[in-house]
């Protein structure tokens, strides 16, 4: 599905690339870490756009987005998408978030309630012990050759600079070998409706996606039968399953329309 506008906006510094597609209540898809907002969201954007304003947003250092040399954040990936926000005149919007991406809408939806609706947060994380045993000793090993080849080829057709896409690696990289657990304090603000949605056979245990939905009070809980995305995304075979991408797509639907 070919988005009907696209462009750069200023954030904080850097110019974000965003593509809106469809009509109605704007709705921001954010992406997981490694990849781009078209690619992750493939599938949901063409279910999705004929009753939703949708607004994709390559996060820093990813797809067709300006780099930073330092330090990634959630909290700095949050602030740019109100920046962005601000440029689009969007004063409010939902949310919808995969992997960090979701991690990043849940730091939306605390330090920024007043410019969400509701926020939809799959496949994140808060806190380490969230991640399946092993995933922070393989971390400390990787290397750009361990990344997914199909992320690789992704970002090199976005940005076709061998050096970006090294440091893409390394702050992302660096950000979940560093990332330090979020005090409850952080969910139990969020006082906008949240939505958590996880696969049972996810890299992140399903039970970190209810401990978490428990911490915010207007929270609903969504595990499916999937690995990390493939609910709402080709898994990494390439594989796409309609049954189970339509099951996820009539649930968030139906949250974001109650």
């Amino acid at each position: 599905m070919h988005a009907q506008s696209t462009g750069f906006a200023e954030a904080n510094g850097i110019k974000l690339y965003y593509e809106i597609y469809g009509s109605g209540a704007p709705l921001v898809l954010i992406h997981g870490g490694g990849s781009s907002g078209a690619f992750d969201f493939s599938e949901v954007i063409p279910r999705l756009a004929g009753q939703y304003t949708l607004i994709t947003v390559d996060l820093q250092n990813h797809g067709r987005s300006d780099h930073r040399y330092e330090p990634a954040t959630f909290v700095q990936d949050a602030r740019d998408i109100i920046a962005v926000m601000d440029r689009l005149e969007i004063g409010k919007a939902s949310f919808f978030g995969f992997s960090n991406g979701a991690s990043t809408v849940m730091q939306l939806g605390h330090l920024f309630p007043q410019r969400c609706e509701k926020i939809i947060a799959a496949s994140g994380l808060s806190k380490r012990e969230g991640m399946i045993d092993g995933f922070f000793e393989g971390m400390q090993q990787a290397t750009l050759d361990h990344m997914p080849a199909y992320l690789q080829e992704n970002f090199l057709k976005c940005t076709p600079d061998p050096v970006r896409l090294q440091n893409m690696f390394f702050r992302d990289s660096q950000r979940m070998l560093h990332f330090s657990d979020w005090p409850d304090e952080v969910l139990q603000s969020i006082n906008v409706p949240a939505l958590f949605i996880s696969g049972d056979q996810d890299v992140i245990k399903p039970e970190h996606t209810t401990a978490m939905s428990r911490l915010v009070p207007d929270s609903r809980l969504l595990i499916l039968p999937a690995g990390h995305g493939s609910y709402m995304m080709p898994d990494e075979q390439g594989r796409v399953d309609d049954t189970l991408i339509d099951c996820c797509v009539e649930f968030i639907t139906r949250f974001l329309q109650t």
